[in-house]
Order: structure tokens, then C-alpha cells, then sequence
């Protein structure tokens, strides 16, 4: 206990409750909560708060339980997708060129923090803002259920991308090289199947959770002793564990503890200066960037041939500015190479960022639609071989969504409607087991207005759509797009609760299924068919 009432100063709980309740403020404006931490940082330094040991302690396990689980998520082969590397590495080259030239422009003209700033200097505040944040995006795509969706993959492989560049970054800022034992840690590489065989064993609660803090800290320690930077091992050694089928729930796991212990981090970064008007106006001009990156990432996407409906919504999760290009100035501030204002300056244009791209993303979807026209003239003519026209042909039903219950469904209806059905999914995992199960299942997000633009409509002859997604608004986005295209046959669709079956209701949806329902009513009467109570008496019955 002394030790760690040396570590937790008295006031750090007080510093977190006031962290939580502007950060639940910042979620009731639908903003990420992050943004209420960092202005609880600004607030507390105002009242001359000092974070003690605790707070660093936390952050810095919260940035290599991040990195971790970065590691974790990373697929090889989808980042070798031309698309993903050409796009991540074409983007930061010229952002960063720009990023460059802009601050030696401001530089010239004098304005507050740039002012006789030389190239070097330029290129690091270039290189710290090319970044776009990682927690930023998978929250969103997370709430709408587009993780796996193709947007939602590209952008995710972008940012996997940028991190990598950004892990390169810490790993040689401390200018040190590695001792002769490093080589030593190739002796992980043949580890791997022991790490595989301890994941299967610590099964699904507390020991999974401590083998993965394990693994992150010890990596990370590891990589230390023999004088590489510690957060490098922590993502090497998430990598080693890709791949495996415990992985993802590992990562899902650990994502709670990694955002619980960033709050030290994003409140450190407030307590370190508080924002005058010089950096207030720096920002502003730093705000002045973001639509020309993003709409770079829309350009180089397209120029990779991106349809423009996934180039619009990747480059959209892409417009702010980053967590990890805090993690780069605070490197850069403790070295020497910037001065503190400036991490300040970052943390303040980071809000800023999340602010503007929090209601853009809510209308990601209607922007595209309004804009339709004007974007698809930057579609090449030649597409990626995922986004060739749909054939449907020979079937009489589509379900739209092949998980747990879209699975069900078209198990049930192939017994009694035999081969004349067809599902879509938009997860390329999904397909891949599905059609190892015998099961016709097609990749397509007909959440896309483009989606049913592609379908070839002279072999059409579909009779009935269930609509089978976890996700609400992602099913009532695909009934809106049967309906605008004049679909006339019969749609059902899902739901989880009373007020979800409602909304179908109101688009004239009258098979719409509470599956929490029918899943009880279904288990009765498999039950019922399976023993007799035509014999009960009434007193059983009672």
C-alpha cells in the first residue's frame, strides 16, 4: 500500500471524475469522449491542477496497450492491397510535404509559433499532423456497424498504415542502438505457437484479459532491455498473435482498458499548457488544412479505383487530425525538437478536428447521396475486381446480412425453397466461411446507394428480401434503398427492440421481427414438437 500511495497522489481520483464527467458531456453532443478529456486537462491546469505519478504511469501503459492492440488487428494481406498501401503512403508524403511547406509560409509571414522555425522544424510539425486518429475512426465505424465493411476496411488499413510510420518514429527517436542481445528476439518467431496454445487455454474472462497485459507489458519491457523503444515490442508482439481466432476477442477485450488508461494521457496533455490566443489562431489555420486532406484521401482513392461512395466515407473517418500525432510531439517535445507550446497547439487542433468530423460522419451517407452526381465523375473507368456489377440471376430470395441469423434463415429457406436464394455480406471473412459451408453468398454493401445500380436487372426475378444486419440503421438504410429503387416484391427485415420494429412500421414494412421474440416463441415450439401436452390436465396447465 506505500507503494502505491506514493504513485496515486490524493488528487488524480478527483482529476478522473472531473475527466468522466466532461467526457460523458462530450458524448451527450455525439462527440468522442476524448474531446471532454482533453478540455478537463485545459480546465484543471487553468485552476493550477498538477497530475501526479499516477497519471503518467497510466498513459504510458494506455499507449502500448494501444500499440498492442494495433499489432493485434493487423492483417498483412489486407494491407498489401494496392489500394491501402498506395493511398496510406501517398497521402503522408504529400501531407507532410504540404504540412512542410505551410508552416515555412507561415514562418515568412510571422505568425505566433512559427516564427523562425527552419525546415527541419517545418517537416517535423508536417510529419506530427499527417496522422488521422485511429480511435476516432473505429468508434464510428464501430456505432454503425461498418467495421468490415469495404469503407470501413480501407480506412482501418490506412490508419494500421500510418501507426506502423508513426511506432517507426518512437522506435528511433530515443537515438540509441539496439545492444548485441537484441538479436535475441528473433527467438519470439518460434514462441508463437506457445502463445496460440496459452490464448486457447485462458479461455474467455479474467485470464485472457491478464494474458494479454501480459504479453503487451512484457513485450514491451522486453524490447526495452536490449535498448530498442518498448513501444515497437508492444506492437510486434500484438503481430505475432494476428491471425489467430481468439485474437479479435482478445483485442475487443482489451479496447476498454486501453481508452480507460489513454484518459491519463489526454488529461496529461492538458495539464501541460494551457491554450492562449496565439494558439488559438494556430489552430484555426491548422483547421484550415483539414478539407484539403481530406480531400486528398478522396482524390488518391479514386485515383486507386475506389468507387466514390467508399472514397467519400473513408476520407470522411480521415478528416481530423490524431491521437498519435500527440504521442510524435510529445517525443518531439521532450527531445527538443519543438517547443511545448506546440503540443498544446496539437492537442487543441485535435478537439477542434473531432468537433467539425463528428457531425460529418453522422451525415456521411445523406452527403454522399446529395453530392452523388458530382463525385462519381472522379470514378476511373476501370473498377477493383470487388466492385463489378452484381448478378442475382436465378434467384427468387436475397438475404442481405449472413451472420448468426441471416444464416439461419437461409439454411431454413433452402429446405423448402431449395437452391433459388442468395445472401450478401460485406465481410469478406464472412464469405469465405459461408461458401465453405455450401452456402451462396456474394460480397456487397447494399447499404450503398450505388450498390443496386450495379445489380443486373434483366435477370432479376426476386421475390422476397430479408434484411438480416446487427445493425439498425444499417437495416433501415437498405430497406430505404429497396424502396427508392422500386422494389416490388415482399421485405422482412430484423430488430432487437419494440421501437426498431416500429420504424419499419412507419416505412410500411409489415414483416418486421423482434428476433429476441421469436427466438423464445421459436424455442418453445421446437421444444413442443419434441413432447406431448395435449395430455396435460388443466391444473397442469395452471
Amino acid at each position: 500500500m506505500d507503494a502505491l500511495s506514493i504513485s496515486l497522489n490524493y488528487n488524480d481520483p478527483l482529476w478522473i471524475t472531473i475527466a468522466l464527467l466532461l467526457g460523458l458531456g462530450a458524448k451527450q453532443l455525439n462527440l468522442p469522449p476524448l474531446v471532454g478529456f482533453l478540455i478537463a486537462g485545459f480546465l484543471l491546469n487553468l485552476a493550477g491542477a498538477e497530475g501526479g505519478a499516477f497519471l503518467s504511469e497510466i498513459a504510458d501503459l494506455g499507449v502500448t496497450l494501444l500499440l498492442f492492440t494495433i499489432g493485434l488487428k493487423l492483417n498483412v494481406g489486407q494491407l498489401l492491397r494496392t489500394e491501402v498501401w498506395g493511398v496510406a503512403g501517398t497521402h503522408m508524403l504529400l501531407i507532410v510535404l504540404a504540412n512542410t511547406l505551410l508552416a515555412l509560409g507561415l514562418a515568412q509571414l510571422s505568425l505566433p509559433l512559427f516564427t523562425g522555425i527552419d525546415f527541419a522544424t517545418a517537416a517535423m510539425i508536417g510529419f506530427a499532423l499527417s496522422f488521422s486518429s485511429t480511435v476516432f475512426a473505429v468508434k464510428v465505424l464501430e456505432e454503425k456497424g461498418d467495421i468490415a465493411s469495404r469503407h470501413g476496411k480501407l480506412a482501418i488499413g490506412i490508419l494500421i498504415m500510418q501507426d506502423i510510420a508513426a511506432v517507426l518514429f518512437l522506435a528511433i527517436s530515443t537515438g540509441k542502438l539496439p545492444t548485441p542481445w537484441a538479436i535475441g528476439l528473433l527467438l519470439l518467431i518460434p514462441l508463437r505457437p506457445l502463445f496460440f496454445d496459452l490464448m486457447k487455454r485462458a479461455g474467455h474472462g479474467e485470464l485472457l484479459i491478464l494474458l494479454g497485459f501480459v504479453l503487451a507489458v512484457g513485450g514491451a519491457a522486453l524490447f526495452e532491455a536490449v535498448g530498442i523503444k518498448g513501444d515497437l515490442g508492444a506492437l510486434l508482439l500484438g503481430l505475432m498473435l494476428s491471425g489467430h481466432p481468439k485474437t479479435n476477442e482478445l483485442a475487443k477485450t482489451l479496447l476498454g482498458f486501453k481508452e480507460l488508461f489513454l484518459i491519463g494521457f489526454f488529461l496529461g496533455i492538458g495539464l501541460t499548457g494551457l491554450p492562449d490566443p496565439a494558439i488559438i489562431l494556430a489552430s484555426l489555420v491548422l483547421l484550415a488544412v483539414l478539407p484539403f486532406k481530406t480531400a486528398l484521401y478522396f482524390w488518391l482513392a479514386t485515383r486507386f479505383r475506389v468507387r466514390s461512395r467508399t472514397a467519400t466515407l473513408t476520407s470522411l473517418h480521415l478528416s481530423n487530425y490524431s491521437e498519435f500525432g500527440l504521442i510524435v510531439g510529445a517525443i518531439a517535445v521532450a527531445n527538443g525538437w519543438l517547443a511545448d507550446d506546440w503540443l498544446v497547439l496539437i492537442a487543441v487542433a485535435l478537439s477542434f478536428s473531432f468537433i467539425l468530423a463528428a457531425p460529418l460522419n453522422r451525415e456521411a451517407d445523406t452527403l454522399f447521396t446529395r453530392f452523388h452526381k458530382f463525385l462519381v465523375r472522379f470514378e476511373t473507368k476501370k473498377r477493383l475486381e470487388d466492385d463489378q456489377p452484381v448478378s442475382l440471376s436465378g434467384a427468387k430470395v436475397v438475404i442481405i446480412g449472413m451472420g448468426r441469423v441471416g444464416s439461419g434463415a437461409y439454411d431454413h429457406l433452402k429446405s423448402v425453397c431449395g437452391n433459388a436464394l442468395i445472401g450478401i455480406d460485406f465481410d469478406g471473412d464472412i464469405i469465405e466461411q459461408q461458401t465453405r459451408a455450401g452456402r451462396q453468398v456474394i460480397q456487397g454493401d447494399a447499404t450503398d446507394p450505388d450498390f443496386f445500380n450495379r445489380v443486373d436487372r434483366e435477370n432479376n426475378a426476386i421475390e422476397l428480401v430479408l434484411v438480416t444486419m446487427p445493425n439498425h440503421t444499417s437495416n433501415l438504410a437498405v430497406v430505404r434503398q429497396l424502396q427508392l429503387h422500386n422494389f416490388s416484391g415482399h421485405i422482412a427485415a430484423t430488430a432487437k427492440y419494440v421501437d426498431e420494429v416500429d420504424d419499419f412500421t412507419a416505412l410500411g414494412i409489415e414483416s418486421a421481427y423482434n428476433i429476441y421474440a421469436e427466438a423464445g416463441s421459436g424455442f418453445a415450439s421446437h421444444i413442443l414438437n419434441q413432447i406431448q401436452c395435449d395430455s396435460w390436465t388443466d391444473t397442469d396447465r395452471k
